[in-house]
């Protein structure tokens, strides 16, 4: 748990850089005009989602997934986490940021969320989708911040090549950190990085996709000597 605390403050201490840089780059007029756009190009412009990836043994093909969201639509009782195809998702996590209060949560299919009149218009029936309750419902003119935790396991995108660990996959989210397994290091990186060691010994990849649409992050990484 101490190393996994590590590797949030670190995450968090890029994000909040980030957000500078961002807030300086649009000022409030263009800011307006961003959130006019079309929903889709609005959320992509001004959205704070982070996400951080903290790679478990290579051998079980799992990472933990810690990442914030602020929801913003007046009367929303749930937030929805469809996983990716090919994922299998176990062990979440849903805490209320603004109150610390932990949240129910639960994993559902497509097919039952909508046959509980939940909207999940981008799943599959056979979609696993992590269900958090809010607290409360927003009213006008309220956000709510939330951070959800999530164990996934799939070994098409996290894998054993050799004597090499292989991570690949696509990320669709602005700011993005994953975090090698105590005792490894990079060997290989395929995308634009900030790489730095943590104080816990393990290497965080700090990774920031400028793109409207997904960027493949393709890296490697080997065992220290013993």
């Amino acid at each position: 748990m101490k190393g996994s605390n590590i590797a949030v403050a670190s995450w968090l201490r890029a994000g909040v850089c980030w957000c500078g840089v961002v807030a300086l780059l649009i000022p409030g007029a263009a800011n307006n005009r961003v959130m006019s756009q079309s929903p889709s190009m609005a959320e992509r412009a001004y959205q704070d989602r982070e996400i951080l990836y903290e790679l478990q043994a290579p051998e079980s093909h799992a990472f933990r997934i810690t990442h914030d969201y602020t929801v913003r639509k007046p009367g929303e009782k749930y937030y929805l986490n469809v996983v990716r195809a090919g994922s299998h998702v176990t062990d979440p996590e849903s805490v209320d940021l603004d109150s610390g209060e932990n949240l129910k949560w639960e994993i559902v299919t497509g097919k039952q969320a909508r046959d509980r009149k939940i909207a999940v218009d981008d799943a599959k029936d056979d979609s696993e989708v992590v269900v958090t309750h809010l607290g409360r419902p927003l009213m006008n003119g309220t956000t709510n911040r939330i951070r959800l935790k999530e164990t996934y396991q799939d070994a098409k995108s996290y894998y054993i090549e050799g004597d090499e660990l292989v991570w690949d996959r696509t990320f669709g989210r602005l700011r993005n950190t994953v975090v090698l397994p105590a005792g490894w290091y990079l060997t290989a990186l395929a995308s634009p990085a900030t790489i730095e060691t943590l104080p816990d010994g393990r290497v965080s990849v700090y990774i920031v996709n400028p793109r409207p649409d997904d960027v493949r992050v393709y890296l490697r990484a080997r065992r220290r000597p013993r």
